[in-house]
Formats: structure tokens, sequence, C-alpha cells
């Protein structure tokens, strides 16, 4: 599914342009982390699961992952598996939390529509240096606009 993205249509050829971004990629700046650190909804609350609504594979995992859980009735045809609080949910393995380390000050050539003249992206050692590239570029826009 792709969000409708509603864009300005820019003045110039997307070389003109330059794309500037802070990143913080999850494999070098964060670690797995506990339910508790992340703050997890269901670690702190309990969960359920509707029996009716997993597969038998999804069920017996369930049921055999070592978690504590009551199996609760609620009408013909509603039955939950009810967990809980202060155990691991079932997306444990995917929590992550920041390391700390200051995010990469990156620079890329084009905007959305591409990067024309292919040229490796540039990625500042100091926050200072992206900020001072960044202004340089918008009054060279700047510039070019002022000219028509």
């Amino acid at each position: 599914m792709t969000a409708n993205v509603f864009r300005i249509e820019p003045a110039m050829p997307p070389q003109m342009y330059k794309t500037y971004a802070m990143l913080s990629p999850l494999g070098t700046h964060s670690r797995q982390a506990t339910c508790e650190e992340v703050g997890c909804d269901q670690y702190r609350n309990g969960w359920r699961v509707r029996v009716e609504n997993l597969a038998p594979d999804l069920l017996h995992a369930a049921r055999t992952s070592g978690r504590k859980y009551v199996e609760q009735s609620i009408a013909e045809g509603e039955t939950y598996l009810v967990f809980e609080a202060g155990q691991p949910c079932f997306k444990a393995s995917t929590h992550r939390a920041p390391i700390g380390r200051p995010p990469l000050y990156l620079v890329r050539d084009g905007d959305h529509r591409g990067n024309p003249r292919g040229t490796k992206a540039r990625l500042h050692q100091r926050p200072g240096d992206w900020v001072e590239d960044f202004a340089e570029h918008q009054q060279a826009l700047a510039d070019e606009i002022k000219k028509g």
C-alpha cells in the first residue's frame, strides 16, 4: 500500500536539488531490548488472544510458549487465551532501544525524483558541517530562483 504524498511540483530539475537527512539505522543505532525496557503495553497489562482467530500452529505455539495464561470461554465460539502481565509478549524479539549513538548526517544529490548524476551520498562527521552545507545550498537555490 502506498501513501498518497502531496508534493509541490519542483521549479527546477532534480540535479539542482539536494536531499538532507539525519538517519539512525536500527542496525547501528539500537539494540534488542526487553518488553520492560520499551514500556510494552502487553508486558505491563497482560493481553489476550482469541483462540478462534489463530491458525492451529499459532495456537499450539501460544499454548506451549511457556508464558502463563488462562483459557477464558466467553460464549460458544468465543474463547481467549488470557496472558498475565509481567512476561514477555509475543513480539519481544522485535523490541529495540536506542544506544545513544548520534545520527548520521547525510546529503544526497537530487530529490524525490531521483539522483540523475548518480553521485555518492556524503556523510558529514559533524552536525555543524551538515547545517552549513544545508545553508549554503539553500542560498544557492534562492540565488537561482532570483535569477529567474
